[in-house]
C-alpha cells in the first residue's frame, strides 16, 4: 500500500505540475528571446516531467494489475514496460535534467532560467520539475526492483530519444532563429557540438550508474533473476 501511496503521490504531483506549467505559465513575447513556436514541448524540463508522469502512471497501474515479484513465473506486459520506461529513460532523464539545471543555475542563473521567469515560474513548480523529480526517482530506485535490460537495448532507447530531441531543437533554432536556451547562444558551433557530445555521454553515464545503484541495491534479486532466466533457458 505504501507503495502505491508514493506511485500516486508521484503521478498526480508530475501531473499537476506540468497542467499548471501549460496552463497557467504565460510567458510575454516581449519579456522573453523564445520562440513561443513548440510551445512547452521544446523544453528538455517539461518533456521529462511529462515522462515522469507516465512513469508513476504505469507503475502504479502495475501496483494493480501487475506484479511486484522480483523472479515472476510469467511477467506482465505492464512489469517488463515500467521496468524499461524507468531503466532507459525515466531515471537517466530526471538525474541529466537535475544535476545539468541546478549545476548551470548555480554557475550562472541567467544562462538556464533567467530571474525576470521568476514573475512567471513559481518556486514550487521550479523544485517540481528540477528538484522533485531527482528525489522521487532515487526513492523509487531503493524501494522497488527491476531488471535492467540489455544494456544495448537500455542505451538504444536512450540515444534515439535523446538524438531526436537535439534535431528537434536545431528544427526549432533553424525556423526561428531562437534557441530554447540562453546558453546556446553564448556558444559557438565548435563548443555547442562539444557541450552536445558532452552531455550525450554525461547521460551515459547516469544510465550506468543507474544500473549499478539498482545491481547493488537489489543484488539478491538480481542474482536470483538471472539463476531463474538460466532454468528457463535450458
Amino acid at each position: 500500500m505504501l507503495k502505491m501511496l508514493f506511485h500516486l503521490v508521484g503521478a498526480l504531483q508530475f501531473f499537476y505540475g506540468c497542467y499548471y506549467d501549460y496552463t497557467y505559465v504565460k510567458v510575454p513575447s516581449t519579456a522573453t528571446t523564445v520562440t513561443s513556436f513548440g510551445g512547452k514541448f521544446k523544453y528538455l524540463t517539461y518533456l521529462n516531467a511529462m515522462l515522469q508522469t507516465l512513469y508513476f502512471t504505469v507503475a502504479l497501474i502495475n501496483d494493480i494489475v501487475g506484479s511486484n515479484e522480483s523472479t515472476p513465473s510469467n511477467k506482465p506486459l505492464i512489469r517488463r514496460f515500467k521496468d524499461l520506461l524507468f531503466s532507459a529513460l525515466a531515471f537517466p532523464l530526471s538525474m541529466f535534467v537535475g544535476i545539468t539545471f541546478w549545476g548551470i543555475y548555480a554557475i550562472d542563473r541567467e544562462l538556464i532560467l533567467p530571474k525576470m521567469m521568476d514573475e512567471f515560474f513559481p518556486t514550487w513548480l521550479n523544485h517540481v520539475m528540477h528538484s522533485n523529480i531527482v528525489i522521487f526517482t532515487i526513492i523509487e530506485l531503493a524501494t522497488s526492483f527491476r531488471m535492467y535490460p540489455r544494456r544495448k537495448i537500455g542505451l538504444s532507447v536512450l540515444t534515439t530519444f535523446m538524438l531526436f530531441y537535439v534535431v528537434w531543437i536545431h528544427v526549432i533554432y533553424f525556423k526561428t532563429g531562437s534557441w530554447v536556451y540562453p546558453i546556446l547562444y553564448v556558444l559557438n558551433w565548435p563548443v555547442r557540438i562539444f557541450f552536445y557530445l558532452f552531455s550525450l555521454g554525461f547521460v551515459f553515464g547516469l544510465y550506468t550508474l543507474g544500473e549499478t545503484l539498482n545491481r547493488s541495491i537489489w543484488s539478491k534479486e538480481v542474482e536470483s533473476t538471472v539463476k531463474s532466466g538460466k532454468k528457463k533457458a535450458k
